[in-house]
């Protein structure tokens, strides 16, 4: 994807590192078990394409370090708070301000054309850890995350290396689609849709609630695929094929089997490598923010 005549957004801030981490230890039913049992409560504390790494990438941590997958408790710099304006001081960290930049681009130009005023969000880089306004604690076994009640994403961009050596994702549009991804949740909270989602999950059964968060990410997917349609004169040989990999790499039911898990679809929280790959591919088809409706009726199979 072609962005080097892009100047990187200024909504962005650097929070350094976090420290280490610590392991949630102890117990005799082992870190993963305990890991997947944790998963639908935790994805609801944070929505993001990068909280894969909840049970992707924190099962290879675990399986790295031998122990249960890290989560921060503390030490992390507080995001809204303490952070410095970044200096986009890696190639990487340049490249997700280029993103975000092309997608306050792209959403305002969209947002205008309904008669409404884009109200972009701020990328908040970490490194080990951070704390979030609202969404508590993590580490970056958390993977990148969108906090809606600070309307703000996380990322730490050792997650790129991870995408591209483990999952299995390369190319720079794998890491274009995961940004473009975290925000299509900002979308949804600008539309009112995250709050009417989590109303509706306070009253749902936990499987219940995990189909709803399931076409919440399967929109966010759908968003990020519109983006690239809008640009599409920005596309380069192959992003396509980059972004449908990273979408099928991503989904719960390759994750659980990659874990060793035989896949339950009532314990899916982002939706199955089908899924996730479709409705990427409707918005880069369409191009129309109006075709992501996952929550009608017969949307989501």
């Amino acid at each position: 994807m072609r962005l080097d005549d892009l100047d990187p957004s200024k909504n962005a801030r650097d929070h350094g590192s976090g420290g280490g981490r610590r392991g949630f230890g102890g117990g005799g039913g082992g870190g993963l078990g305990l890991l997947l049992s944790f998963l639908p409560m935790l994805l609801g504390r944070k929505m993001g394409c990068g909280t894969i790494l909840l049970i992707g990438g924190a099962v290879l941590a675990f399986m790295y370090f031998g122990g249960g997958a890290g989560m921060m408790t503390g030490g992390g710099t507080t995001a809204g708070g303490s952070g410095d304006a970044v200096a986009y001081d890696t190639e990487d960290e340049r490249f997700a301000g280029q993103v975000l930049a092309l997608t306050e681009q792209t959403w305002s130009k969209l947002f205008a054309a309904n008669g409404s005023r884009y109200q972009p969000t701020t990328i908040n880089f970490y490194q080990g850890g951070v704390s979030s306004n609202g969404c508590g604690s993590a580490s970056s076994a958390a993977g990148p995350f969108y906090c809606p009640a600070d309307q703000g994403i996380y990322l730490d961009t050792s997650f790129f290396n991870e995408l591209e050596t483990k999952l299995g994702a390369r190319g720079d549009f794998a890491k274009a689609y995961v940004i473009a991804h975290e925000v299509g949740h900002h979308i949804q909270t600008l539309t009112g849709i995250s709050s009417q989602v989590r109303q509706a999950q306070a009253r749902a059964s936990q499987a219940e609630g995990n189909a709803l968060q399931v076409r919440m990410e399967l929109q966010a997917d759908c968003y990020a695929g519109v983006w690239a349609a809008q640009n599409a004169d920005r596309m380069e040989p192959g992003d396509v094929e980059e972004g449908l990999t990273a979408a099928h790499a991503i989904g719960d039911d390759t994750l659980m089997r990659g874990a060793g898990r035989r896949p339950v679809e009532s314990m899916f929280t982002h939706g199955t490598s089908e899924q996730r790959m479709a409705w990427l591919k409707k918005g880069m088809q369409t191009g129309d923010p109006a075709a992501c409706d996952t929550f009608a009726r017969g949307a989501v199979r």
